[in-house]
């Protein structure tokens, strides 16, 4: 789950491959912002997860890592 949450999110922040890691700050990197996240969170629903961008604060999806943790 964590390489699909990380080609997402590459696909979604025009970054380029191999730039985002399991432990990446996507915030304090500038990788996403609030309008990725909900087209991360659409994206992840592909794959029968879903979750509801009000139930997160920032620091709970602030790594691909810790997205991946939620989705387990």
């Amino acid at each position: 789950m964590l390489d699909n949450i990380i080609d997402i999110i590459t696909d979604i922040s025009g970054a380029d491959e191999g730039e985002i890691e399991a432990g990446t700050e996507l915030f304090d990197e500038g990788i996403l912002d609030s309008f990725g996240v909900v087209q991360l969170f659409v994206q992840l629903e592909s794959y029968g997860v879903k979750l509801d961008v009000a139930e997160f604060d920032r620091e709970q999806i602030s790594t691909p890592a810790k997205i991946a943790a939620l989705c387990e």
